[in-house]
């Protein structure tokens, strides 16, 4: 089903290279061997495949020479990023339509009007993406066939996506722009889901991981139900009794308080009233959250971290075969023309434009099956980045500089040096905490900023001298190096020839210019990161997340983007402050209003900018209550200012963010850790400076991956729709 959809795992450097060599010595072999009626037929197709497999992707498409060439023109990166861009420019029409986002404060009582675009505007740029959607979906469409098209759910939900949009679409231009609900909104997520093989595969597991999930979940409302009944009878209304007057009053309210103590957002609020008559009331509360708390939501995270991890296994195992899939295809078209020298069809080479890597397969003039495939089997492996050779001094005693320069111990100099500087910077910010910025001694803090880049800049010569320019470069930590100390000698510089005008020294005063340069050595201090064996795991890891796991990210954007939309639909508008708190331009300078409220509440911590007036805002208040401090606010003001029904909305996200995306999240997190840490106990610090690779996900699980048979492969070779092959 994902035949359709764009790459979402991107190959490292290293294996695109090694492709490439494979292709030269494959189309070597069609300018000695191939005929003039295969000659564009054959290699297209090899080329086609191989790139699929290099994809994880399905090869169940066209193949004569019109449809191949616009699968190559389809799949161009130049088309796939206009189709990346255009799905990013329909997602954020939300910002700027109506309820429009350009404002500068989300705070109903500073903020002006909304800067709404003119009718046609956002519309008229939307009809374009969706033009841009109907022609990807055309052509994805001729690409498989029809009776691929039937089969494929993705695509036919696309088709509806785009023509409900396109009808809506057509509403809203009638009605002038002024309708509420655009149901199209709500649709747009869909693009950014379609478009990424990954993240379908994503979201499978993610459905077939829900019944385990709503096992543990059903568990906790049970023990939520249970505790909310004993709390009720424990908590009955006495005259002394504030406990019951403040979280136990009906059961709407006991659940409510319970719910969000299970988070502990509210403990030990919710406990003082009860615990200041009797100290044994705490008791219940501590079982609360013992059990649920520390036991059940643990638990949770450990079953969401064993099923989901079984059933990404599964979606990698089927992306293993795809792979393996394209491998036979390629190698059985390629063989087509090839030498039939027994029971197994080989391929020929030519020796004299063959790479290494199919030369050592390559000794007897030909590639069997299992040497073709293990020339892909090499596109998985570390590649070794070689670093080119330092330069060669005649003189002895440049010879000897060149040995102490390049020595490792200048590094950890360097970071010593480093260290004292950032000492440096904190000695004379915690000396002049208690200045204004008129009163501090900034003549100081230049001086010692100037030796230390100095050093930055004598350190970063002499390794040009020991390694050359070439070979400085090739090291990432020097390149990080080098650009903040070219940074940190032009900033004075661009200071001083600015202050010569006045009107830019009122800009960027003296104090501003240190702070940039204060920052910036904090940040090049970063570079010790990579010596610590321990701590450049960590950040390896952290790197593997932001570059590998972008379909989860994806997943939560289009979470977020849909319970935007909900949010503003059900609660624009619905909390607006009372007029006397409205603020003046002196009540801002000054701090001060004439309300007042009841404590602990959404009026009192004046969380006014949190609301869902406009998209941003939205965004912004559903990730505060993910992080679940203080939501208790935004269920009690939402349900005062609309209905109690209103807290459906907030607990459902909070089961979708925080109790299921997070725990999804660090389940990936330990698999990605994991892997990462059985790797780093065989080879040094050096080693991992030098080997370059991506920890995909079909790399993390690749040892428990089962390779498909020859007959699975033959099977599914022989069903392939547009496609005879024999043998």
């Amino acid at each position: 089903s994902s035949s359709s959809s764009s790459s979402s795992s991107s190959s490292s450097s290293s294996s695109s290279s090694t492709s490439t060599f494979v292709l030269l010595n494959l189309f070597s072999y069609f300018t000695l061997h191939a005929n003039a009626n295969v000659l564009h037929f054959v290699p297209c197709v090899t080329v086609v495949f191989v790139s699929r497999l290099l994809q994880y992707r399905s090869i169940n498409h066209r193949v004569d020479v019109r449809s191949l060439r616009l699968y190559r023109c389809y799949y161009s990166t130049l088309c796939q990023w206009c189709l990346g861009l255009t799905i990013a420019v329909v997602l954020l029409l939300a910002f700027v339509e109506r309820p429009s986002s350009l404002s500068l404060s989300s705070d109903p009582r500073r903020r002006s009007t909304h800067l709404n675009p003119p009718c046609g505007a956002t519309e008229s740029v939307e009809l374009v993406c969706l033009v841009v959607f109907a022609l990807d979906l055309a052509v994805k469409s001729y690409l498989i066939g029809w009776d691929e098209f039937r089969k494929n759910k993705w695509l036919i939900g696309y088709l509806v996506v785009i023509s409900v949009s396109v009808i809506d679409w057509m509403l809203s231009v009638s009605m002038m722009c002024d309708e509420r609900l655009r149901v199209r909104r709500l649709l747009r997520p869909f693009f950014l889901l379609q478009n990424s093989s990954l993240m379908k595969k994503t979201l499978k597991c993610i459905k077939r991981t829900l019944p385990e999930i709503a096992s543990v979940i059903l568990l906790l409302a049970l023990h939520l139900c249970l505790f909310t009944m004993i709390g009720m009878l424990l908590f009955a209304k006495t005259e002394k009794n504030e406990e019951w007057n403040l979280h136990f009053r009906n059961l709407p309210t006991a659940l409510t308080s319970l719910l969000v103590l299970l988070t502990t957002a509210n403990n030990p609020d919710v406990m003082l009233p009860a615990y200041s008559l009797n100290r044994s009331y705490a008791i219940f509360f501590m079982a609360f959250s013992v059990i649920g708390t520390y036991c059940l939501m643990n638990l949770l995270t450990a079953i969401i971290y064993n099923q989901f991890r079984g059933y990404l296994l599964m979606s990698v195992q089927t992306s293993i075969i795809r792979r393996r899939l394209g491998i036979r295809a390629a190698f059985q078209v390629l063989s087509c023309l090839g030498d039939q020298t027994g029971p197994e069809p080989h391929l020929r080479t030519c020796h004299h434009l063959c790479s290494q890597e199919v030369q050592q397969f390559a000794d007897v003039g030909y590639l069997d099956r299992e040497q073709f495939t293990k020339i892909f089997d090499h596109l998985d492996t570390d590649r070794i980045k070689e670093h080119p050779p330092v330069p060669q001094y005649n003189s002895q005693l440049l010879q000897r500089l060149q040995q102490i320069f390049s020595h490792y111990y200048l590094t950890i100099l360097g970071n010593l040096v480093a260290l004292a500087n950032v000492l440096c910077i904190g000695a004379v910010l915690v000396l002049n905490a208690d200045k204004s910025v008129a009163d501090r001694d900034n003549v100081v803090m230049q001086i010692i900023n100037l030796c230390f880049i100095l050093f930055y800049l004598f350190e970063m010569c002499v390794k040009i001298f020991a390694f050359g320019l070439r070979g400085y470069l090739s090291y990432r930590s020097n390149i990080f190096d080098g650009f903040l100390t070219v940074l940190l000698l032009v900033t004075p510089l661009l200071h001083r020839v600015c202050s010569r005008d006045p009107t830019v020294t009122e800009v960027l005063s003296l104090w501003d210019m240190i702070s940039f340069i204060n920052m910036l050595i904090v940040f090049r201090f970063l570079r010790i990161i990579p010596n610590i064996k321990l701590m450049a795991l960590v950040a390896s890891t952290l790197l593997d997340l932001v570059k590998n796991l972008r379909a989860f990210a994806g997943i939560l954007v289009v979470v977020y983007y849909v319970y935007a939309v909900f949010g503003i639909w059900l609660f624009e508008g619905v909390i607006k402050p009372p007029p006397e708190i409205l603020l003046s331009n002196q009540t801002q300078e000054n701090g001060t209003s004439n309300f007042s409220s009841e404590c602990g509440t959404y009026e009192q911590l004046g969380y006014w900018p949190n609301n869902f007036d406009d998209f941003a805002a939205s965004i912004i208040l559903l990730y505060d209550v993910m992080i679940v401090n203080n939501w208790q606010a935004f269920l009690d003001a939402y349900s005062r200012y609309t209905t109690g029904w209103s807290k459906i909305y907030f607990v459902c996200w909070w089961l979708t963010s925080s109790v299921m995306w997070v725990n999804l999240f660090v389940a990936l997190i330990l698999e990605n850790f994991i892997y990462r840490w059985d790797r780093s106990h065989s080879c040094s610090n050096t080693d991992v400076e030098r080997i370059r690779y991506e920890t995909s996900v079909q790399l993390i699980f690749k040892s428990q991956v089962q390779e498909p048979t020859e007959e699975e492969l033959l099977c599914q070779l022989h069903k392939h729709p547009h496609l005879n092959l024999q043998g």
